[in-house]
């Protein structure tokens, strides 16, 4: 049974090295970037999903006086805010798994000649307490989505095609400018690497889970090179915002766990 939830993981890993690939040739280089409007004229995703992206880019950087690396900061806290019940419910099964750290133990200890029955056990005991050890994964595969919509509308929107944000060229891939450009693909990985370490030690994930939290990183980072810098720049808002809210979710819990522990 575990080893389904192993290829569960490795499925995520392979959705996400498809999405890049998807990302990196579904536009021609030729393409004239258009109208917020006009992606009312084109096909379904375009004028039901990007649209509204645009949209909303649009209208947050008329905010912010044509500041479009504003607009997306603040499109970053709204979709992280959206997606906060999928994060509670990722927290909760978190210290559900901890929990079961000790009955885990004991199904390894009892059935240690046996992988097999082993397994069996662990996932029934799972199935009791309705833990989901992919829950970890969960508020990431909702992101995807948005990262494909909001990668078009940074395609097709003509002004962040064009604009810039403390020197970097929101429309255009990373891989092609300044050299200070490529910190963005560096602060996403590091701050990727960084969210999945506060995470990998407050839930006892498992080897493969922790598998998928060490390749994330170099995926994000690959990924940011060759699309339009404004999409590093969201994923590194998006795990600032994730790390803060992790710092209070895990450890100001944990600090509070120690605290509530009698001295000896």
């Amino acid at each position: 049974m575990l080893s389904r939830i192993s290829k569960r993981t490795w499925l995520v890993v392979l959705a996400l090295v498809l999405v890049t690939l998807f990302l990196s040739g579904c536009a021609p280089s030729d393409h004239t970037a258009v109208k917020t409007e006009d992606l009312l004229e084109g096909n379904f995703w375009e004028k039901n999903v990007v649209y509204w992206f645009a949209l909303m880019l649009d209208t947050f950087a008329n905010w912010f006086g044509g500041e479009y690396g504003f607009a997306i900061i603040l499109l970053t806290v709204i979709v992280r805010t959206i997606i906060l019940p999928l994060t509670l419910k990722q927290y909760r099964s978190s210290k559900a798994m901890q929990a079961l750290q000790p009955e885990l133990a004991k199904i390894k200890e009892k059935h240690k000649d046996n992988p097999q029955k082993q397994q069996e056990e662990t996932m029934k005991l799972f199935q009791q307490h309705q833990v989901n050890p992919l829950a970890g994964c969960l508020p990431l595969i909702v992101q995807m989505p948005i990262f494909i919509a909001l990668y078009n509308a940074i395609y097709w929107n003509e002004n962040i095609r064009t604009h810039e944000f403390i020197g970097i060229k929101l429309g255009a891939p990373v891989n092609e400018q300044e050299w200070y450009a490529y910190l963005l693909p560096v602060l996403a990985a590091i701050t990727t690497f960084v969210q999945s370490k506060m995470m990998s030690s407050q839930q006892k994930m498992m080897p493969a889970m922790q598998g998928i939290m060490l390749i994330f990183p170099v995926l994000i980072f690959v990924m940011a090179l060759s699309f339009p810098a404004a999409l590093p720049l969201y994923w590194v808002f998006s795990n600032i915002y994730t790390i803060i809210q992790n710092y209070f979710l895990y450890g100001r819990t944990s600090s509070n766990d120690k605290e509530s522990v009698p001295a000896k």
